[in-house]
C-alpha cells in the first residue's frame, strides 16, 4: 500500500474527501459529451492495457489462499480477456444511455405565472465500500461520473492491485479529457479504521454505499453521518406454483442457481407447491446433482432428492454464494409468500406459474426490490433491465430500490422562474 502506516490516517481520509468534494463541483458542470468521451476513451484504454491489468490481477489471485478466499470469491476476483472486454463494453453501453443530470422530472406553470420545474442533479460525492470484484471498481466509477458524482472507492484488499490498475487507466483518461482525476479515488490503505474516518465526514461525502457482507453494512449504518444506500444479502427464491410449466421451471431454476453462483441475485432457496412436488423434485435432484449443488431439504422434499441433506432453520435465511440451495415444499401460494417475506432478504424473488391471478398476487404481496414472473432471478441486473452498469442492488425502500443505475445516483431540486411574483 502506498500510504505509510505511520502517517496520520485521519488526515489522509479527510484529504481524499476534500479533493472528491471539489471534483464533484466540477463534474456537475460537465456536458454529457465530455462524460461520454471519457467513457469511450476508458473502454479503448482498458483493451490496450489488458496485459498490465492481468498481471496486477495475477498478484491478487496468487494471494487468494493467504487471504482466505472461498472458491466463489476467487471466481469474483479473477479477470481474463473476456471479462475485461465485458467491462469495456459496459462502459460503451453507459455512454449510450441518456444523461440524467438536468432532466426535468415534472414541471408546471402556477396561476400567477411562476414557472416550476423539478430537475435531476447529482448527489455529489459517493463513498463506495465493496467486496473483491474488480469489475465493480469500473462499473461504480463509470456510473458515478456519468451521473455527475465524484466517487471514493474502498475495495477489498483482496483485489487491491487489480483495482489500482483499473483506476489508473480511468484517471489517466480523465486527465486526457479535461476531467478532474480526483473524481475517482481509490482508498490507498487497508486499515479498517479508514472506513470510520470517511463515515464521519458528511461535510464532504453526500452518501455512503456499502456492498458486501452483513457485518460491513451494519457497521456502516451504525457509524455513517450521511445517508446510506444499503445492499443487503441476496437470499433469492424461486417458487414453482402448482400450474407451472415444469420444463420452463427447471430451466429457470438451473439458470437462477447455476449460471453464476457467487452473486447476489443467484437463487438460494427453492419453494415447490405440494401438488407438483412428486413430479418436479426428481428432475430438480438430477439437474442440481449433476452440477454439484448440495440440496438442504425439508422433510417433505427429502424423499425425492437424491443425496440431499436435512435443512436447518438457518438454511432458510442463508445466502450461500456457492453450490448449496435450500428446498421446501409448501401447501399453497400464500405459504410461499409468507415464507419468502419471513426468511428472504427483499432482494429478488421469482414465481413460475401459468395462472395470471397467482402471478399478480405474488408480485403484489412479495416485499422485494424485484419480483419476477416466469424468468430467472439473474435478470435483476442493471444491464439486463436497461439501466447499464449498476453500483449495487438496493434493498432499501427510500430513495433507491433495486438496481442502482444513473438515475438512482441523482437527487432533484426545484427551479422557480418568475417575472416579479410576490407572496401575498
Amino acid at each position: 500500500m502506498a500510504v505509510d502506516q505511520s502517517l496520520d490516517l485521519q488526515h489522509y481520509c479527510r484529504s481524499v474527501a476534500e479533493r472528491a468534494k471539489l471534483a464533484s463541483a466540477e463534474l456537475a458542470r460537465l456536458r454529457p459529451q465530455q462524460k461520454n468521451e471519457w467513457l469511450h476513451r476508458c473502454a479503448a484504454a482498458l483493451r490496450q492495457a489488458i496485459p498490465g491489468i492481468l498481471a496486477a490481477n495475477a498478484i491478487d489471485c496468487n494471494s487468494a489462499d493467504e487471504n482466505g478466499l472461498s472458491a466463489a470469491a476467487i471466481d469474483r476476483l479473477k479477470l481474463d480477456e473476456r471479462r475485461i472486454e465485458a467491462i469495456a463494453r459496459s462502459l460503451e453501453e453507459i455512454a449510450g444511455l441518456s444523461d440524467p443530470v438536468g432532466e426535468t422530472i415534472e414541471g408546471s406553470i402556477r396561476p400567477n405565472g411562476l414557472e416550476v420545474r423539478k430537475v435531476r442533479v447529482p448527489l455529489g460525492t459517493v463513498f463506495f465500500i465493496y467486496e473483491s470484484r474488480p469489475n465493480v471498481t469500473v462499473d461504480a466509477a463509470a456510473i458515478c461520473l456519468k451521473s455527475g458524482n465524484a466517487v471514493i472507492l474502498r475495495g477489498g484488499k483482496e483485489a487491491y492491485h487489480s483495482s489500482q490498475a483499473l483506476v489508473q487507466v480511468m484517471t489517466d483518461c480523465a486527465r486526457q479529457c479535461g476531467l478532474p482525476p480526483s473524481a475517482i479515488q481509490l482508498v490507498d490503505t487497508a486499515d479498517r479504521a479508514a472506513v470510520g474516518y470517511f463515515l464521519a465526514l458528511p461535510q464532504f461525502i453526500d452518501v455512503a454505499i456499502p456492498r458486501g457482507g452483513k457485518g460491513l453494512i451494519e457497521r456502516v449504518v451504525a457509524e455513517a453521518r450521511m445517508p446510506v444506500i444499503k445492499h443487503f444479502d441476496g437470499n433469492c427464491h424461486v417458487y414453482v406454483d402448482r400450474s407451472a410449466d415444469l420444463e420452463m421451471a427447471l430451466a429457470i431454476l438451473v439458470n437462477s442457481k447455476c449460471q453464476r453462483m457467487g452473486v447476489c441475485n443467484a437463487c438460494e432457496s427453492l419453494l415447490v407447491h405440494a401438488a407438483i412436488a412428486e413430479q418436479f423434485l426428481p428432475a430438480v435432484s438430477a439437474a442440481l446433482g449433476q452440477r454439484g449443488v448440495t440440496m438442504h431439504a425439508d422433510p417433505v422434499a427429502l424423499p425425492w432428492l437424491s443425496g440431499a441433506v436435512p435443512a436447518t432453520e438457518e438454511d432458510w435465511s442463508e445466502e450461500y454464494l456457492g453450490p448449496d440451495i435450500s428446498i421446501k415444499v409448501v401447501p399453497s401460494l400464500a405459504d410461499a409468500i409468507e415464507h419468502i417475506n419471513r426468511y428472504g432478504s427483499h432482494h429478488t424473488d421469482a414465481i413460475v406459474t401459468r395462472e395470471l391471478e397467482a402471478a399478480r398476487t405474488f408480485q403484489l404481496q412479495v416485499d422485494s426490490s424485484a419480483v419476477v414472473v416466469n424468468a430467472s432471478t439473474r435478470l435483476n441486473d442493471g444491464g439486463e433491465i436497461g439501466l447499464g452498469a449498476e453500483i449495487g442492488i438496493s434493498t432499501d425502500k427510500i430513495h433507491a430500490r433495486g438496481p442502482c443505475g444513473l438515475k438512482e445516483l441523482t437527487t432533484y431540486k426545484y427551479l422557480l422562474i418568475g417575472d416579479g411574483q410576490l407572496r401575498t
